[in-house]
């Protein structure tokens, strides 16, 4: 439902008010800060609307009212002044911190960065990269095991033990050592694993096997050597007292740092749209935790977006601060990935 500016200015007035100092914002005080010259009656006639529409609520028996999710999100879809910031001052505290010689340096500074200046939980959804092998060899241990040494083209080595149902000769497994490094070298594991589908027919059963045994291995290989995603500052939301003061929010929270699936799931979400993303407790099924939010934005790497970066934090947030925050930090990091 559409509400009229009467409605909206006492609403941003009284998320504002609330985001500011915790406690519910009474008709009196939005009578003197909204700046409208309405009556006291007039304004709790108003706010009795609000109440049953959805976007306020009054918390036990007080008298004044604090914003609901639906509240929060009218107010940050439609009546939020985001602050200009001055962004030559946070670019010269990022750039320093982001232009190291390692990406994955890199994203952790980018994380600290979005802890330090929200004071909350800063998140980085690593980039996806695909698993590309350079070379791998067969090491025939004993009867049915062989180690996969498997060697990335910027010179890492994985290993990983292959349990197999024929015994290879050493022969064999140069054979199809030879067979995939001379067709697949500098390839990923998902497209070598497509090929080998269609273009291995030709071989007997067995060698196929192996090789796809070699390929799955592969890629688990390479995954777990990735860290999906760093967290920083997550000691922050401890004094944060609408999180702290609620174990069993608390506690859904540090399962969510420490599971990480849904974490990945909703950043996983975001990076499919475009520009700053808020996800509110309550209202967003991805958001496990009522009075949580997140503010998330994609970055890129040479035009293209390959993850996702955020600030988590209360409901109670100052998302006209965190906005711009979680904006030019997303900016930065694509920069200076993309010159790495």
């Amino acid at each position: 439902m559409q509400l009229d500016s009467r409605a909206q200015t006492l609403l941003k007035a009284l998320v504002e008010r609330y985001i500011a100092d915790g406690q519910p914002v009474g008709s009196r005080a939005l009578s003197r800060i909204s700046g409208l010259e309405l009556s006291p009656a007039t304004i709790r006639n108003i706010m009795a609307d609000l109440e049953e529409l959805g976007y306020v609520c009054s918390p036990h028996t007080s008298a004044g009212r604090i914003p609901t999710p639906r509240g929060y999100r009218v107010f940050v879809d439609s009546l939020l002044t985001v602050q200009p910031i001055d962004e030559t001052t946070v670019e010269s505290k990022l750039q320093s911190r982001l232009h190291t010689a390692s990406p994955q340096k890199i994203i952790s500074n980018a994380a600290q960065m979005l802890s330090s200046l929200s004071q909350f939980a800063g998140v980085v959804m690593t980039p996806r990269h695909e698993s590309v092998f350079q070379q791998i060899e067969f090491m025939r241990l004993s009867e049915k095991r062989i180690l996969l040494v498997i060697v990335t083209p910027n010179g890492d080595v994985q290993n990983r033990l292959l349990l197999t149902d024929v015994d290879y000769t050493p022969a064999q497994l140069v054979q199809a050592a030879n067979y995939i490094n001379q067709h697949y070298a500098g390839l990923g594991f998902d497209e070598v694993r497509n090929r080998l589908q269609n273009e291995l027919r030709q071989l007997r059963d067995d060698m196929t096997r192996l090789m796809q045994a070699a390929v799955e291995a592969g890629s688990d290989a390479m995954a777990e050597n990735e860290e999906d995603v760093v967290i920083s500052g997550e000691r922050n939301l401890l004094s944060v007292t609408d999180l702290a003061s609620n174990m069993n929010s608390l506690r859904k929270l540090f399962d969510l740092f420490e599971q990480k699936t849904g974490l990945m799931q909703l950043l996983d979400v975001s990076s499919k749209a475009t520009g700053v993303q808020i996800f509110i407790g309550g209202e967003s099924q991805l958001v496990p935790v009522e009075e949580m939010s997140i503010v998330t934005a994609p970055y890129e790497v040479n035009g293209k977006i390959v993850g996702t970066l955020g600030v988590i934090g209360p409901t109670r947030m100052a998302y006209e601060r965190v906005i711009p925050i979680v904006d030019i930090t997303a900016k930065l990091l694509s920069n200076a990935l993309s010159h790495n």
